[in-house]
């Protein structure tokens, strides 16, 4: 019995030495480890749970399974048409493969620069040979509201000419990809160069992209050219519509100024003929008055204007100095 008890004792005393020579590891969830003897990779585990590992030989390193996320430096990139842009990014990757990693880069903080670096250099790719208007826009709906705005205040006749002019200024400023696509590029283009660091990318996102100070006066100036040739569309509108009214107006004028010619000619002579009818009624009752009448009538219009007369023995004088007819 004695000796049973002794048996027992020592199992038990090596039992714990064993146990205090560290055989057993645990994983956490969202962890992942590499078991490495003597510096080469024996052993990698993605699973939650305990395991065994060669007391004082074996070393565990720990690795999150998580998403981890990188913030980038700001870098000042010049774009296709040589105008610098500060662009700063943020990116999500995680370790896909935990033994390739430790071959690789062992440390988090060594794959974080070494990730900065990749896609430092696919952002610098994609934006120098594009142009800025991809860069910060994704879509055209900026264009389409501006001219669904200025078409609004047209008519229907107006909008067609309205927005043919604004189609043709604003050409060169529609995106064809947009920075949605130029996002996913730069990502593909990273993703690329990953794989054998044992990393998966996530994505590629640009935290903020700022004009620098010298590009800020160069957008202003095209805003306002933008906005200077909408408002000479509107006025070369006007002109023609101006031209187009005065012409009808000077159309109507001068048949207003017709057609009363016309009538006035018409009542002339109507008052002409109707005088020459009354002229010859009278002149047909007594000659001899109507001849004394048109005489008076002659002298109150010659008379007037006569400085002098050297002789009064004409017929043009007979009722004012003839004794016959007075």
């Amino acid at each position: 019995m004695k000796r049973v008890l002794l048996i027992l004792g020592a199992i038990v005393a090596l039992l714990i030495v064993f146990l205090m020579m560290g055989p057993l590891y645990v994983i956490d969830e969202g962890t992942q480890v590499v078991v490495t003897r003597f510096g080469e990779i024996v052993n990698a585990h993605s699973d939650a749970g305990l395991h065994f590992k060669v007391p004082f030989i074996d070393i565990v390193t720990t690795y999150p399974k998580l998403i981890l996320s990188l913030d980038g430096d700001s870098q000042r990139i010049p774009t296709k048409e040589n105008q610098f842009i500060i662009v700063d990014t943020t990116s999500r990757w995680r370790i896909s493969d935990p033994a390739l990693f430790y071959r690789a880069l062992k440390r988090i903080e060594t794959a974080n620069n070494r990730l900065s670096d990749i896609i430092d250099s696919a952002v610098r790719t994609v934006i120098t040979q594009n142009r800025m208007s991809e860069i910060v826009r994704s879509t055209n709906n900026i264009n389409m509201r501006n001219s669904t705005e200025t078409l609004a205040l047209a008519n229907e006749e107006d909008s067609a000419q309205i927005e043919e002019f604004i189609s043709v200024a604003s050409a060169s400023e529609d995106i064809q990809r947009g920075r949605r696509q130029l996002i996913d590029e730069m990502a593909d283009i990273a993703r690329q160069m990953v794989p054998e660091y044992g990393i998966e990318l996530i994505d590629v996102v640009p935290r903020q992209i700022k004009y620098s100070d010298e590009v800020t006066e160069t957008v202003y100036s095209r805003m306002i050219k933008e906005r200077n040739q909408v408002a000479q569309a509107y006025r070369s509108l006007g002109e023609g519509k101006k031209a187009k009214w005065l012409g009808s107006m000077e159309n109507e004028k001068r048949t207003i100024l017709s057609d009363a010619y016309r009538q006035a000619e018409e009542i002339k002579g109507a008052a002409d003929a109707e005088a020459s009818r009354i002229y010859a009624e009278s002149y047909s009752k007594d000659a001899e008055f109507y001849a004394f009448w048109k005489s008076l009538e002659s002298y109150k219009e010659t008379l007037p204007g006569f400085d002098a007369a050297f002789s009064t023995d004409m017929d043009y004088f007979q009722y004012l100095y003839s004794s016959r007819r007075r």
